[in-house]
């Protein structure tokens, strides 16, 4: 498996899982844009689209960072030609941008609902269209949204209806691109944990503790990599969990475990994994002994 010279589009790549998945294929020598919107140092979440470019020159890859709102679908058009004028193409895109406000009806604002969707839904509908024209060119063209399965299950609702509403619109996305672009060998897949991600707006917007109960980012780099090595003609319209994904690739329990901050504490589990898919056999969320 290799990603080398081929080029990823990624969303929201400043920190966290998106910076993991970019520098995860600059190790194998990929050209990777870091589209995001933080250019200037946050004052308490680490990391700018200039010092992760930094950190995939320094990791064998080749950046180009674009500060870009992909609610703009102007910006977002002027995005995909920067990246296609410096890299040649675009073979990989990758829908990792969200927003979240965890908030029942009465208290979510009408302008967080407006901040949600146009993020998670119609930006991740805005860049894949922005990125097609250069997939149907590619030799292995994939897609990918980091969301969840379709589970309509009323408890995914009850509580934060408007994110559940705006993170779903990325998955519905999925079903309906597979289906779509399967003719021209464009693979559209989605990509969820199974527990909570260790990043620092988990940290900034939690705290310390459920930093302590989740897995790395590095777990679902690893999962998107295996995606993008997979043929897009027969590999599409999958929603995916990152650990089960991983075991049925070859991957032991025991380097599941690897993902852990710290063993001695349980696993949080997250949002929207469906109960009829329970962790594979050997992996447990439990703290280990």
């Amino acid at each position: 498996m290799s990603l080398a010279g081929k080029t990823l589009f990624i969303s929201g790549a400043s920190r966290g899982i998106g910076a993991a998945i970019a520098l995860k294929a600059a190790r194998d020598g990929a050209n990777v844009a870091v589209v995001a919107k933080t250019a200037e140092p946050h004052p308490k979440l680490p990391g700018t689209i200039f010092t992760v470019a930094k950190e995939i020159e320094e990791a064998g890859g080749k950046a180009l960072p674009i500060m870009c709102d992909i609610r703009d679908e102007a910006a977002v058009d002027k995005a995909v030609a920067e990246t296609v004028a410096r890299f040649g193409g675009i073979d990989i895109c990758v829908n990792n941008a969200s927003a979240i406000q965890l908030t029942p009806t009465p208290l979510t604002d009408p302008k967080k609902f407006d901040l949600m969707f146009g993020i998670n839904t119609r930006g991740t509908f805005v860049v894949t269209r922005a990125c097609l024209p250069h997939l149907a060119k590619a030799a292995n063209p994939h897609v990918i949204m980091l969301s969840p399965p379709l589970d309509m299950h009323p408890k995914w609702f009850a509580g934060h209806t408007a994110y559940t509403i705006a993170k779903y619109g990325m998955s519905m996305c999925v079903l309906g691109f597979a289906a779509e672009f399967a003719s021209q060998g464009i693979a559209v897949n989605a990509l969820w944990p199974r527990t909570t991600i260790a990043t620092s707006a988990v940290k900034f917007v939690i705290g310390d503790q459920l930093m302590a109960m989740s897995r790395t980012p590095e777990i679902l780099a690893d999962a998107a990599y295996r995606v993008f090595n997979k043929p897009s003609r027969s590999f599409t319209g999958q929603f995916l969990i990152d650990d089960s994904f991983l075991v049925s690739e070859g991957v032991t329990p025991a380097e599941i475990d690897a993902y852990r901050v710290d063993p001695s504490r349980d696993l949080a589990p997250d949002f929207f994994v469906p109960d009829n898919q329970p962790p594979p056999p050997g992996v447990s969320l439990k703290k280990m002994a």
